[in-house]
């Protein structure tokens, strides 16, 4: 696989897919904790289905990977996948969200959109997140593969799109094992599944610039003894350390004060 040539392509198309990342056993491994992982939500009342985000019950969505499992905390800092975010958004990055999704037969298409356009108001000039889409079964149009829309990346303002984008938009093909890496302000949708009995699970690492908010309050939904067992390393990007409040700080050109509190018994 020639990854410098795939970089290319998402720089200039605004996303690739780059096959063989996961062999077929470690695919359906992680598939399989993937459902263990959604039922785990379900027993402690965290909903996976009708939360709102799609048409009807036929898609599973699991939230919490990184608190679920140890192999979700693996995939999110994959090599291959932190090389492609950084030559999109450079070093300076946090893991904003890790989520699945899990088109069913029957699973219909949810609202266009950007990625980007979620976490950043408009014009959007420069690409400030990334999408590393896992592919835990061949992915096709048949059974629910992402549409998107071909050089949308390329637009900063959504009334830029045209009337007819739904019409033109087409869907990847990926086989299992495979990422699809995606520029966050690329307009896409999920397909519909039309399949008789094939189901489409993708994992969702998403990514962004330092200074902008993430979608996961990481503080909040890791437990303390995942937390005391992250490296060093995913621990500063996932934003549980001071850096990325010293950047945000830089950048706005603000000089953070040390605040004491007064202990009184």
């Amino acid at each position: 696989m020639d990854l410098e040539a795939k970089k290319r392509e998402l720089l200039d198309e605004g996303c690739c897919v780059v096959p063989g990342v996961l062999t077929a056993a470690e695919s359906e491994r992680i598939r399989e904790r993937l459902w263990a992982a959604a039922k785990e939500s379900e027993r402690l009342g965290v909903p996976t289905r009708r939360i709102g985000l799609d048409p009807n019950e036929h898609n599973v969505r699991v939230f919490y990977l990184l608190e679920r499992d140890a192999i979700f905390r693996e995939l999110i800092q994959h090599p291959t996948a932190i090389e492609f975010v950084t030559t999109l958004l450079s070093s300076d990055f946090l893991i904003s969200n890790f989520t699945a999704n899990i088109a069913l037969p029957g699973a219909e298409s949810m609202e266009l959109h950007s990625d980007q356009g979620i976490v950043v108001p408009e014009p959007w000039f420069h690409p400030w997140s990334i999408n590393v889409i896992w592919c835990l079964n061949d992915v096709d149009e048949e059974n629910g593969a992402t549409r998107y829309l071909p050089g949308s990346h390329k637009l900063q303002r959504a009334s830029e799109l045209p009337p007819d984008a739904r019409a033109r938009m087409v869907p990847f093909k990926a086989s299992a094992g495979s990422i699809v890496v995606m520029d966050g302000r690329l307009w896409h949708t999920s397909g519909a599944n039309v399949s008789r009995d094939r189901e489409r699970a993708l994992l969702f690492g998403y990514y962004s610039r330092s200074f902008i908010r993430q979608q996961q309050n990481w503080n909040a939904s890791l437990s303390p003894e995942t937390i005391e067992a992250l490296s060093p390393q995913l621990r500063a990007w996932l934003g549980l350390e001071a850096r990325a409040n010293v950047k945000l700080a830089q950048r706005l050109r603000i000089h953070p004060v040390a605040t004491h509190t007064k202990l009184t018994s």
